[in-house]
């Protein structure tokens, strides 16, 4: 699978609107489509990493600092944003490279590629959810109230609350993505054939 700039360009500029119309309201009844997107993006941008993915980091820190501005709370004084923010920078680089190693091992739809997939995606969602929850829960001191302390049982427990949701959420986007991949590679399959046999017809 090749391609072409424009085609590139393309793919960037829709799961950059999805995010940005995803990730304004976090707890919507549209998730948040981050985690997804830098894991497609990693698929359909290899190799465009030095500047696909500063710009799609970029743009996910500009709307988490204009929804917080927009409710009059300053940026840096939101419980969000807190040293282990920046973590966030490893654990969608991990959602990154979950798809560029799948994007590798592509070669058309199938079996073999729908289970890499799957594993991938379970992987790498599950490597960036232990890095955020985990850089979150043990450096960020805005969820200690009451005095808590943080403790290997209290982080278990908290990334049990957590973790299934996110990986809902990744899984459901994702295949919506492999199932329009697949609808369109089928078409565009179609299409070569009919323009084949129509090629081949007028040299008769």
């Amino acid at each position: 699978m090749t391609l072409s700039n424009p085609q590139r360009i393309g793919l960037f500029a829709i799961l950059a609107i999805v995010m940005t119309a995803t990730r304004v309201n976090h707890f919507a009844a549209l998730p948040d489509a981050s985690w997804a997107v830098f894991f497609l993006a990693g698929f359909y941008l290899r190799g465009g990493a030095r500047w696909a993915f500063p710009v799609l980091m970029a743009l996910a820190v500009l709307i988490d600092f204009f929804v917080i501005t927009r409710q009059g709370i300053d940026f840096w004084s939101h419980y969000c944003v807190s040293p282990a923010y920046w973590f966030l920078l490893a654990a969608y680089f991990v959602l990154w490279l979950g798809g560029s190693v799948l994007r590798s091992l592509y070669a058309k739809p199938g079996l073999r590629e729908l289970g890499w997939l799957a594993a991938l995606l379970v992987v790498s969602v599950s490597v960036s959810y232990l890095i955020s929850n985990g850089s979150y829960y043990w450096i960020s001191d805005t969820w200690r109230t009451g005095g808590q302390i943080p403790s290997f049982g209290g982080w278990i427990e908290n990334l049990g609350d957590w973790y299934l949701p996110y990986l809902r959420t990744a899984v459901i986007y994702v295949g919506i993505a492999a199932a329009l991949h697949v609808g369109a590679t089928l078409v565009l399959l179609a299409l070569g054939e009919t323009a084949g046999s129509n090629r081949a017809a007028s040299h008769r």
